[in-house]
């Protein structure tokens, strides 16, 4: 069911925001108009800076060696002129194989919420034959650097490369932990106060194939220490037609994808939203898979998000990666801070994924209790309760709960909890994943910068 935990995951907007990206009745203008105002004079200051390249202007911004920028609608970064070969020896196979590499790294990014933590995430084209590479450079606090941390080895595909993250990484003071960086003793005031990126693009030597990243975003937060959180009120009643799909019915299915479906809530719940923004897999992307296994997009899932070091299917980044793999879909990293972002992005039309630990009794309804668990938000009822499609049901005519607000959205914003042994364990702080369109409407924009996650 769940993503396993990690040691160091310490883990409103005014009503003129909602009457906007709902479709209120004054003036489109006028309620730009009042939502620019709520946001710059009535919402919250955040504990999140979520920063992201994107634009033909970004790409053209960061350091190229061996690098170009590619314009045209959906702009990104590819090999030009590669910089030489280098060696790569696959841990998980064992392999080595000689690669064309160039780099690009981005302008040093001064976060404007010195953090405790950051996820990087990116979406990409890797054509088979390619893949990429993702580090973190920080300047902390003190004004002494971080070595260059990798974030993920990442390839659509298996064919070439084992998808992985990397374990060991630490200087002492700060360390990564799959997915993210976080500063090991928040408790002394060290904080990363600026990071950059990097990217490494690898080819097979002499061809003309190349990896092209259109999305490069780093997440940075401090989010305080906390076992409760401030309830919110209700202001949206909606509802997203969202697939349904049970990770449950996958058990025993493809163990090599750690042990089946029963661990499988992140790519189920990817694929919910996959496929609510149109995305589809082709008979032949699935032919590798048993044809008497009902909805075997949740195999394929699983099997393009495995992360081959953390031996588990939850790593955050490589879920958003996979999604913008869809023609025309993007998908990023963040963390929200209340149930009225939620609110706001659903009024707009987008579903979110949320991770959450919680012991059976703090979700009534839900049944189990978890150590991490991923689920998809697609509305609220009238009452302001969440309406969750839930993957650890017993089939997929049962994934749709309603979860109490007051709980779903205390487990899932809290950093501290206590376990089923009493101890006290790590939340993840409202920890989100967004797939949006890689044009997204004007209302979707609008909700999406409203939320921290600018267009």
């Amino acid at each position: 069911m769940s993503r396993a935990e990690q040691p160091s995951r310490r883990t409103v907007l005014a009503a003129a925001v909602a009457a906007a990206v709902t479709g209120g009745s004054a003036p489109a203008a006028a309620a730009a108009d009042a939502a620019d105002t709520a946001i710059a004079e009535s919402a919250p200051a955040r504990t999140v800076d979520y920063r992201s390249w994107t634009t033909y202007a970004d790409w053209r911004a960061g350091t190229a060696k061996g690098t170009r920028a590619v314009a045209g609608l959906r702009p990104g970064v590819a090999v030009g002129a590669p910089l030489g070969t280098v060696d790569y020896t696959d841990p998980h196979t064992k392999t080595t194989a000689t690669w064309e590499y160039a780099t690009w790294t981005s302008p040093v990014q001064k976060l404007a919420v010195p953090a405790t933590e950051v996820i990087a995430s990116w979406n990409a084209s890797t054509p088979a034959g390619t893949w990429l590479q993702v580090e973190l450079k920080g300047t902390y606090s003190d004004g002494t650097d971080t070595p260059w941390y990798v974030m993920g080895r990442w390839a659509s595909g298996d064919q070439d490369i084992k998808r992985t993250s990397v374990d060991d990484q630490s200087d002492g003071r700060s360390t990564v932990w799959t997915d993210t960086f976080a500063i090991d003793d928040a408790s002394t005031g060290l904080r990363l106060a600026a990071c950059r990126l990097r990217l490494t693009l690898y080819r097979r030597p002499g061809t003309k194939l190349t990896p092209t990243v259109w999305r490069l975003g780093a997440m940075g937060s401090d989010i305080p220490d906390r076992f409760t959180v401030p309830a919110s009120a209700p202001g949206l009643a909606q509802e997203l037609a969202v697939p349904r799909y049970s990770q449950e019915i996958h058990l025993g299915q493809y163990p090599e994808y750690d042990s089946g479906g029963e661990a499988w809530c992140s790519p189920t719940s990817s694929q919910m939203i996959v496929e609510y923004w149109g995305g589809r897999l082709t008979a032949g992307q699935l032919a590798w898979v048993d044809p008497s296994y009902a909805d075997p997009q949740v195999c394929h899932a699983a099997r393009h998000t495995y992360d081959h070091q953390y031996a588990g299917c939850g790593n955050w980044p490589f879920n958003a990666a996979y999604a913008a793999t869809f023609k025309d879909l993007q998908g990023v990293v963040t963390r929200l801070g209340s149930l009225t972002d939620l609110e706001t992005l659903v009024a707009a039309g987008i579903p979110a994924i949320t991770s959450q630990s919680f012991l059976k009794e703090e979700l009534t309804g839900a049944g189990y209790g978890t150590s991490g668990h991923l689920m998809t938000v697609i509305g609220f009822t009238a009452e302001g309760d969440v309406i969750a499609n839930d993957p650890f049901s017993a089939d997929d005519t049962a994934v749709r709960r309603v979860y109490r607000r007051r709980e779903f959205e205390n487990i899932w914003l809290r950093t501290k909890r206590y376990n089923a042994s009493g101890k006290v364990a790590s939340g993840t702080g409202g920890v989100c994943y967004l797939y949006f369109p890689a044009r997204p409407t004007a209302r979707q924009c609008m909700a999406l910068t409203a939320v921290g996650v600018p267009m």
